[in-house]
């Protein structure tokens, strides 16, 4: 099967709430994606296989130099198999043509190796205040 990731793809919620529910392990939620993204994204990164929904990452912005990495999640079956990381090379290379001059991640110690030796991020300082 061939995996096509598509900038800005279109989705239903429904398709984006249960991804998030299989790779996050939670019960699947009702969240509005679509709303979510028109109002806060410079854009999104849908990746499928068969008309499946089955990787997702966001790229949240500030208008202007700083473009943010959320929510990336991969189904469960397809994990470790380079979903994830064609998902934030995509991400990388449309926030370059928007002007972007900054991506930034934050993510789990367990999510250290993924984002730092797959996906090319580097170490920097940062600071974290828990609302």
């Amino acid at each position: 099967m061939t995996i096509q990731y598509q900038w800005r793809g279109d989705f239903e919620n429904s398709a984006l709430n249960a991804l998030h529910a299989d790779g996050f392990g939670h019960p699947v939620a009702r969240t509005d994606w679509r709303e979510r993204l028109r109002r806060h994204s410079l854009g999104w990164v849908c990746a499928w296989e068969d008309g499946s929904l089955i990787g997702f990452v966001n790229v949240a912005w500030d208008g202007g130099a700083h473009a943010f990495i959320l929510d990336t999640v991969v189904a469960l079956h397809h994990r470790s198999k380079g979903v994830g990381a064609a998902l934030l090379s995509t991400a990388a290379e449309e926030a370059r043509i928007a002007k972007c001059e900054w991506l930034h991640v934050d993510f789990e110690e367990h999510l250290r190796s993924f984002y730092f030796h797959g996906c090319g991020f580097r170490e920097t300082a940062a600071g974290l205040i828990a609302l």
